[in-house]
Order: structure tokens, then sequence, then C-alpha cells
């Protein structure tokens, strides 16, 4: 991967979450149970989307694949991150660095997306029903699919060829638990400016084009509820689109702190705590948010244990 690029550093050092030794052993524990909790989460909604045929639908479509990124995400930088916890010194190398900062890039934009196409089925389901079927058709759902992950592969791409192309002369000391493009920017001893304005306008794109769409569509989606004569039928619509609510407010949110601004401006400290959201707090969340907020979930687990402890 390092094919071209002229740099004298071959290996990097992670400073890690903390530099504090009587947390190191606290924090260990805890973002293992995180990720044990994330990981079997994320699966165990798998498989139900898997057994079940009645979770055969868009909204469940878009879930599965929600899950699946949940799934990934964390395992880019988790595993390295608990190592940070028990050792003295966390190194990783070039090609290293840059292959996790290339799967972080491509997952956290597919997030992005999904989480817009999510916003998008509420929006038909609520606002237009009867058009439901065909709106929301097997074909759409796969392009939609198809857009999110490949508007992700693109912009990973944009953004690694940029990294690559610069030189790392002495400093090698990243003041971070992972290969972020903000903490590398600052050991290149050449010029930043075209992975600066790289951050800000692909960033941009992938936070602002996809924030936009999700707020319109909720805007739409309450102009419907508000209209909806019965209060139980508007408790019903709000139950429906609280879960997403609150997954998009973390992860955007966290990452728009974190990336919409230059590098040369952005607090670290700030933001490698910031960054525990969207790459820990939120994949683990989701599992737990979408099941115990979810009757058709929480049906289909009742289903799926009965099967197994009672086979017919």
């Amino acid at each position: 991967m390092a094919t071209g690029n002229i740099s004298f550093v071959t290996e990097f050092i992670l400073l890690g979450l903390t530099e504090r030794l009587d947390l190191q052993l606290p924090l260990f524990f805890l973002f293992l149970a995180t990720y044990v909790f994330t990981i079997l989460g994320n699966l165990g909604l798998l498989t139900l989307i898997g057994l079940n045929s009645h979770l055969h639908t868009p909204m469940y479509f878009f879930l599965f694949n929600l899950s699946f990124i949940d799934l990934c995400y964390p395992s880019v930088f988790t595993p390295k991150m608990l190592m940070n916890f028990l050792s003295k010194k966390n190194i990783i190398s070039y090609q290293g660095c840059m292959t996790q900062f290339f799967f972080f890039c491509i997952l956290a934009i597919s997030e992005c997306y999904v989480l817009t196409s999510m916003a998008y089925d509420r929006y038909v389901a609520i606002c237009n029903p009867l058009l439901y079927n065909m709106a929301m058709s097997p074909k759409v759902c796969s392009r939609l699919i198809f857009g999110s992950y490949l508007m992700a592969f693109s912009s990973a791409m944009a953004h690694t060829g940029c990294m690559l192309r610069l030189t790392f002369c002495d400093a090698n000391t990243i003041n971070h638990y992972f290969c972020d493009i903000l903490p590398v920017l600052q050991l290149s001893c050449t010029s930043t400016y075209v992975n600066e304005l790289m951050v800000i306008i692909v960033s941009g794109i992938n936070l602002i084009v996809p924030s936009l769409t999700i707020f319109i569509s909720y805007g739409f989606i309450l102009c419907s509820v508000l209209h909806i004569n019965s209060t139980e039928g508007r408790f019903k619509a709000f139950r429906t689109c609280s879960s997403h609510v609150i997954a998009v407010s973390l992860f955007f949110g966290s990452l728009s702190f974190m990336y919409l601004q230059p590098s040369s401006t952005g607090p670290l400290n700030g933001g490698k705590f910031s960054s525990v959201f969207y790459t820990n707090v939120v994949p683990m969340m989701n599992p737990l948010v979408y099941s115990l907020r979810n009757k058709d979930v929480i049906f289909a687990l009742r289903k799926t244990l009965s099967r197994r402890m009672f086979p017919s």
C-alpha cells in the first residue's frame, strides 16, 4: 500500500485513550465488555432478521446492513485499543495504519448513508403508506445500499490516496487510539493543505448531505404525524422513529464535532473522547435500541428461542 510514498517512518506509536496508568486496567475491562456486547448484539440481530421471514421487509433490510456495519466497525480498531491498555508501547506499522484508516473510512461513511436510507424508509412509510411497497421495492432498497457502499468506498479511496502522498520524517507518535486522519496529519513533515481540504470537502459531503436528507425527511414526518387525529396513532408513529433519531443524533453529532474543522484547530484530546461515541458507543447501542424498543424484534426473539428450546 505504501508503494510510491517516500516515507522515512515505517511504524507509528499509538498513545491510546489516556496515559494514566491507574486507568489502564479498568478501561481495558470496560472496552472489552463493550466490544463483546457489540459483537454479540449485532450478531444476534443479524441472526434474528435472517431466520424470521416476517422481518424480511425494507426496514429490517436496512437494519440488517446497519448491524453488519456495526459488527465490523469496532473490529477495525478495538482489538488494537485493548492491546494498548495492557502494553507499555503500542506500535502499528505504516501499512497497518493506512489499512486501518481505509476500512475505518469505508465503515463510518457507509453507516452515514445507511442511516439516511432508514430515514427515507420511515418517511415513505409514514407520509406515503399507500405507495410504500412500490417506493421501497427490493430493487430500490438494493440500489440504496449499493449507493451507500459505493459512496463510502469512493470517499475512503480519496482520503487514503491523499494520505499516501504525505511524507513522515521523524515524528511517529499518534495522539489517539487508532489511525484517525487528523492526528496522523499533524505528524507529516510535508504540506497537509490538500488533505485538510479533502477532510472539509469529503467529510462535509458525507455529513451534511445525509444530515440534510434526514432532517428534511423528519420534517415531512413531523408534519404528517401532527395531522393524525388520534393520540395513539401519533404515539405509534413517533415510536417507530425514536430509535432511529437516537442513533442518528449520537453518530452524526460526534462525527461532526470531530471532522467539520481544520486539523490545526481540532482539539485532539477532546476529539479522542468524542470518537469513543461513534466508534464504540453507537455500534453497541444500535442493537440494544432497535431491539428493546421494537415489538417485532422482541417477538422474533421469543419465536426463535421457542423453536430452539422446543423443536417440533
